[in-house]
């Protein structure tokens, strides 16, 4: 059986190798490139917001990607830029590509990662499933929907939010006064993006990478786990999701990748509802926390993926390597020491892990790693990831 699921190019594309990939942030995303671009020969540099970032071995440059003379000289240099994040500004990428520089995924399609209300316009309009929503400027707006509503919704800023920030469960708009003075405040007239509080059974995650020629593949949807609004852990692929599941959220992938003309590794999060349905939550153009699991638990990770893709090069097989991969994030991280210093215990004690450390100091709540387990049976394989993350957790 294989998760791959392929489209054809839309017009013919002599494969040329790029040199040097060009990441901007030197997050763990980035740092997670380093091995797949060794072993197909790319030269991959990364803008590191810091000396300390995680992928600090292949940080060529330390700037603020918010400088347009730091992003220019640093693009200057490679001969693709991509992301580990989705927060440079539009008007830097715009001019990257005004002067001929090859952006993935494009500037045009990023804005729908980076602003949540253009994202939920651009997704209806598509006639693509969506929970209800609205824009709202003041309480009386959202006062008007929660009524409309059973009283209860769910209110996001349109930018900056990610792992439960910028996000806020209402029932009253007198909850969200903050925000709308601290809009009134900026005089920008800005607004918030409000939507109805969706009754589901669980969330999903499915994964696309799309090249520039129209190729694209996905991979098993997968399931999600949250814990405070951060992910927890990824069950791959999401129990019971073979037949018509699997087959409605690749379409969704699908569409949504073609639909807004997406290069690079695509993640739709999703929920599936009480009453069957599939609907859209949030999207992310790069490699994403639920797609970690591929590293061990596909033919081809999302990383060497989006290395392939945002280089225009055919894509690689997505099939599974075991039944099951379960991934299980290590959030926080040991109170004493690295969790390089409980790596001989961790290894010892379940060498059927695999352990991948972000180079990053422990702090609580802080994504510092990840646990991966490959196996037959998703029991078994969920216990061992569990009980070999949780070692790191004290």
């Amino acid at each position: 059986m294989t998760s791959d699921s392929r489209s054809q190019p839309t017009h013919d594309c002599e494969d040329t190798m790029p040199d040097i990939i060009g990441v901007i942030g030197g997050g763990q995303l980035a740092r997670m490139m380093i091995p797949p671009a060794v072993a197909l020969g790319l030269d991959l540099q990364v803008l590191a917001e810091t000396d300390e970032s995680s992928a600090r071995l292949a940080a060529v440059r330390v700037g603020d990607y918010r400088d347009a003379d730091t992003v220019s000289s640093f693009a200057d240099t490679v001969d693709v830029v991509t992301f580990d994040h989705e927060h440079v500004p539009q008007p830097i990428l715009r001019n990257l590509m005004a002067r001929g520089v090859a952006v993935h995924p494009h500037p045009e399609a990023l804005l729908y990662a980076q602003d949540k209300i253009l994202m939920r316009q651009k997704l209806s309009k598509l006639g693509l499933p969506v929970p209800e929503w609205a824009r709202v400027s003041s309480p009386e707006q959202l006062a008007d929907f929660l009524s409309a509503h059973g009283g209860r919704g769910v209110l996001k800023t349109a930018r900056g939010g990610y792992d439960g920030k910028g996000v806020r469960m209402v029932t009253d708009a007198a909850e969200a006064s903050d925000w709308f003075a601290a809009l009134a405040e900026d005089g920008n007239g800005g607004e918030l993006l409000v939507e109805e509080r969706v009754d589901f059974r669980r969330e999903l995650a499915q994964l696309i990478a799309r090249r520039p020629s129209g190729e694209s593949a996905t991979w098993a949807v997968v399931e999600t786990v949250q814990k405070n609004g951060v992910c927890a852990e990824v069950l791959a692929p999401a129990p019971g999701s073979e037949g018509r599941l699997a087959e409605t959220a690749a379409e969704i992938a699908t569409r949504v990748a073609d639909g807004l003309g997406v290069t690079g590794v695509l993640a739709v999060e999703m929920f599936e509802t009480t009453d069957e349905r599939i609907l859209i939550n949030e999207l992310a153009m790069r490699p994403h926390n639920s797609g970690h699991w591929t590293i061990e638990g596909s033919v081809t990770s999302q990383f060497e993926q989006h290395l392939r893709a945002v280089s225009d090069l055919p894509l690689g097989a997505t099939d599974l390597r075991s039944p099951y991969t379960v991934m299980i994030n290590v959030l926080g991280g040991p109170s004493a020491g690295t969790m390089e210093d409980l790596y001989p215990e961790v290894l010892g004690q379940y060498p059927s892990a695999k352990v991948h450390s972000y180079g990053k100091q422990p702090r609580p709540g802080r994504k510092v790693g990840h646990v991966t387990v490959t196996g037959d049976t998703l029991d078994e394989t969920a216990y061992l990831a569990r009980a070999a993350a949780s070692l790191f957790d004290r």
